[in-house]
């Protein structure tokens, strides 16, 4: 191996940094989002939080794979079919295109970090069948 080797990089790119202020929605709290397409990979990252018990995103579906991961707090998940409950710790994964959401169950606040298998964030926004009337 050559000695430069180790500083070689088979895509040719190299190492990139984002600030706070280009990414945050807010000065203190993790909310934001790093789109993979601006700093040139496959991956974006949404970095959610909420004070709020019941606050979360809603019903919605992506065309990749989603993991979540819960920094903080607890959740109620909803993928699919399936409800699950998730603390401090847990990573979950939400397939591609199927629907899912989650909230705030308390007490305290949820803080997730939310990795998308795409260089955009491509969200389809849907009825939540939760709340359809019948």
């Amino acid at each position: 191996m050559k000695g430069d080797a180790v500083t070689e990089n088979a895509l040719g790119r190299e190492p990139k940094i984002l600030h706070r202020s280009d990414w945050a929605s807010h000065d203190q709290l993790w909310k934001g989002d790093v789109q993979g397409k601006d700093i040139g990979t496959g991956v974006t990252v949404l970095f959610y939080c909420t004070d709020e018990v019941g606050a979360g995103p809603l019903w919605h579906v992506h065309p990749y794979d989603e993991m979540f991961i819960v920094r903080s707090g607890n959740a109620l998940f909803t993928i699919g079919d399936k409800k699950i409950e998730a603390k401090a710790g847990d990573i979950l994964l939400g397939p591609a295109n199927v629907p899912h959401k989650y909230h705030n169950v308390g007490p305290g606040s949820l803080e997730t970090t939310d990795i998308h298998v795409s260089e955009s964030w491509i969200q389809t926004d849907l009825d939540d069948p939760e709340l359809i009337a019948d």
